[in-house]
């Protein structure tokens, strides 16, 4: 499905990203976990193009993304922030039916997505599809969030730390409906996280990113078992096991 080829990028002097190779099965909950500044936004990013490679290359379904239309191939990738951005002026159900429109979906086939999505996020689409986004909890606009990101039926869905500002009862209600989601759609998600726990119940596999190299990847079970290194021993050790070295 994606596929990174000796891929670096470099930011002035600073190279971020150094010569990290990987693929993401179709279908796979593929987590970039590490400590901020490692580089695992910058991967996201260059997966729909926000940011280019220097050099490398990055392929989906065995295609060169740097030959893609760059608005086709954002159109046909989902994108999940932390800062939610739905748009203030716009309905909950104009929201969610803006990349289908973009995509020149009948109307109706536009709306029936949306009331489909709202009420599998457990939001009525009776209720909610006039509703503006300052009339959400934040839990609700990052639902609105992911069902905008899920609308066009990607295949792939990028996710950036989405979770991350929202309180412990509401993030984990999100991390155990996109799981659900991403198993009911089949849709392929790589996700960005620096929280261990996040990472360990999400993913099918965890790339660990650190100082722009990829220093584990493998299954959340092996990378406990069987840490590569120091450095994702101590990442993925417990409190008290940090306190006991």
């Amino acid at each position: 499905m994606i596929e990174f080829r000796n891929v670096c990028k470099s930011f002035a002097d600073h190279r971020v990203i150094d010569g990290i190779s990987f693929t993401v099965g179709t279908g796979e909950f593929f987590v970039l976990v590490g400590p901020s500044g490692g580089g695992k936004t910058t991967t996201l990013k260059m997966i729909n193009r926000l940011v280019e490679p220097d050099s490398g290359q990055i392929l989906i379904d065995g295609h060169d993304i740097a030959s893609e239309d760059v608005r086709e191939l954002r159109l046909g990738i989902g994108y999940v922030l932390q800062q939610i951005a739905l748009f203030p002026n716009m309905t909950v159900g104009q929201n969610v039916t803006l990349i289908p429109e973009l995509k020149h979906w009948p109307a109706a086939k536009r709306m029936a997505r949306a009331r489909e999505l709202l009420g599998e996020v457990d939001l009525d689409p009776r209720e909610y599809m006039n509703r503006m986004p300052s009339e959400l909890s934040g839990g609700e606009q990052q639902r609105v969030g992911i069902i905008r990101a899920l609308a066009a039926q990607p295949k792939v869905m990028l996710m950036d730390e989405p979770f991350s500002a929202l309180d412990p009862i509401t993030r984990t209600q999100l991390q155990e409906l996109i799981k659900r989601l991403q198993r009911q759609l089949g849709i392929t998600i790589v996700f960005v996280t620096h929280d261990i726990d996040e990472a360990l119940y999400l993913a099918d596999r965890i790339a660990v990113v650190h100082d722009g190299r990829i220093a584990q990847l493998d299954s959340p079970d092996a990378i406990r078992q069987s840490p590569a290194d120091d450095f994702v021993a101590d990442f993925f050790a417990s409190p008290r096991e940090r306190r006991d070295r």
